[in-house]
């Protein structure tokens, strides 16, 4: 498995980006058409050293690059993709709610500055712990699969195996989470330095510590997302996804009213325990690594 190709292409289209915003935003004064243009140079140099990599390791045939395949091999995967696009939906609809909530808030601009200083604070977690979740994504489903060593006879791998995987990375999850969090509460007061404004900075204070808090078990939520895409358990996962948002939707109704500012992020709370919940539920009652599916498939081969 290659992972360091795909790493240096995205650090070069990253990097590309970085260059051109500044150029295209200022120098050329296209201001926010800069911007966009910045990120769709930076697309379609990445989707093009992509292509070329992958003819080169005989991963892609020119021949069949066109070829439409078969139903019934297209069938699964569209029945997957699906089920993906309807989380994506229901993701992009709760940060839309929530974006919409936050700029009614106020009509001096205020909490809208604080919203994107409290984000700021999650992103410096949220990035390495999102990170995690593509790792589970690889290495669960591949420990699934029950290998025998021709040389030895030994079996390694099989349910046992990747359910113990899918405890440490939680594990992992957990513990990371919590050390990020600390991290992002200690590094509030410099962020807040980001404004001069003193309002957005006491408005800012309080979302900013929640979105350290909410580090804790963000772990758990992105490894566990993570393991249901790995398990090909799409349709739990969009569900699980869709409750969340509906969960958000009817806190941003009450909470915001309530809290100000603070309550658009008690109800990002509310999404991420949501969240939560359909991690515990995949994985110790209706997943395939769940102790009782685990049981039953074992018994299934005896």
């Amino acid at each position: 498995m290659d992972t360091v190709t795909p790493l240096k292409i995205s650090l070069f289209a990253n990097l590309m980006n970085a260059v051109l915003d500044p150029f295209l935003i200022f120098n050329a004064g296209m201001g926010v058409t800069g911007a966009a243009l910045a990120t769709l140079g930076a697309e379609v140099s990445s989707a093009v050293l992509f292509m070329i990599f992958l003819f080169k390791k005989n991963l892609i045939v020119a021949k069949k690059l066109f070829r439409m395949p078969k139903l019934e091999k297209l069938l699964p995967l569209l029945q997957g993709g699906a089920a993906l696009q309807l989380r994506n939906f229901a993701l992009n609809l709760t940060f839309l709610a929530v974006t919409r909530v936050t700029q009614s808030i106020d009509d001096t601009g205020v909490a809208a500055a604080a919203h994107a200083m409290a984000i700021q604070t999650f992103q410096i977690g949220g990035i390495v712990l999102l990170a995690l979740s593509t790792v589970a994504q690889f290495v669960v489903p591949g420990e699934m699969v029950e290998k025998v060593d021709e040389v030895t006879g030994e079996k390694t791998g099989g349910l046992l195996a990747a359910k113990a995987v899918v405890n440490r990375l939680m594990t992992w999850g957990l513990l990371l989470g919590s050390a990020l969090g600390l991290l992002q509460v200690a590094l509030i007061p410099t962020l807040q330095k980001a404004s001069p404004v003193m309002e957005v900075r006491q408005a800012a204070r309080n979302p900013a510590l929640l979105a350290s808090l909410y580090q804790a078990f963000n772990g758990l939520v992105f490894i566990g997302e993570g393991v249901m895409v790995g398990t090909g358990s799409f349709m739990q996962l969009s569900l699980s996804t869709v409750i969340a948002t509906f969960g958000t939707i009817m806190a941003l109704k009450k909470l915001p009213s309530m809290y100000g500012l603070t309550g658009v992020w008690m109800s990002f709370g509310v999404f991420n325990i949501l969240r939560l919940i359909g991690v515990y539920i995949h994985q110790n009652v209706n997943g395939p690594l769940a102790k009782s599916k685990i049981e039953e498939a074992m018994k299934a081969q005896n």
